[in-house]
């Protein structure tokens, strides 16, 4: 099997080799070790993207709003990953981006995981039918394939989760009520055993 640090270095310099700035190599070797430990297919994807990526054009987006729409050539995934990681604290204060067509979105998923952990939030995206929660970048819950390849997608959503506990205030109020039985009571005789005690000041 191979590992993780060798998809790293292998995707990063397949990207440098298709033209891409070191730089942006770097992040795609990132993104490309991160799905696979995740188990979704990066390497499947971004493999099929290069094999027709120097005959085509697409979009380069640099800003990016709200509602972003590209009417006719696809947004390179890669381009719109790299702003979109380097906008996320701006664009979470919108409670929904929308994306239509997007060439190969699943390489725009990993930025959205590296986003969430960026701004301490976890992110919910939706390709069409298929749904997507990133979780701070630690993991990754799908309803998808690990063969899944998607040339083009015209709709692609996503929101931002505000943090908030999976328990109420009693519930937490009970747990820490039981919790308490463990703490130990200070009694002068461990005050007069603790650190500092006996000491005196000559001065």
């Amino acid at each position: 099997m191979i590992s993780l640090s060798e998809i790293d270095t292998t995707t990063k310099r397949a990207c440098k080799a298709m033209g891409f700035s070191w730089g942006i190599a770097e992040e795609v070797g990132k993104n490309m070790r991160n799905m696979e430990l995740f188990g979704l297919p990066g390497v499947k994807n971004l493999n099929e993207y290069f094999k027709i990526y120097p005959n085509k054009q697409y979009q380069k987006i640099s800003l990016i709003s709200q509602n972003n729409i590209s009417d006719k050539i696809p947004y390179c995934p890669i381009i719109l990953g790299v702003n979109f990681l380097d906008q996320v604290k701006v664009l979470e204060k919108n409670k929904k981006i929308i994306f239509k067509n997007i060439a190969f979105p699943m390489l725009f998923l990993p930025f959205v995981s590296r986003g969430s952990e960026v701004i301490g939030k976890r992110i919910f995206l939706e390709i069409e039918e298929k749904k997507f929660v990133f979780n701070f970048n630690q993991t990754i819950y799908s309803n998808i394939s690990d063969q899944l390849i998607i040339t083009n997608v015209e709709n692609l959503s996503l929101s931002f989760i505000e943090n908030s506990n999976s328990f109420s205030d009693d519930e937490w109020k009970e747990i820490y009520k039981l919790s308490e039985k463990t703490f130990v009571e200070e009694k002068d005789s461990l005050k007069a055993h603790s650190a500092g005690a006996g000491l005196t000041d000559n001065d």
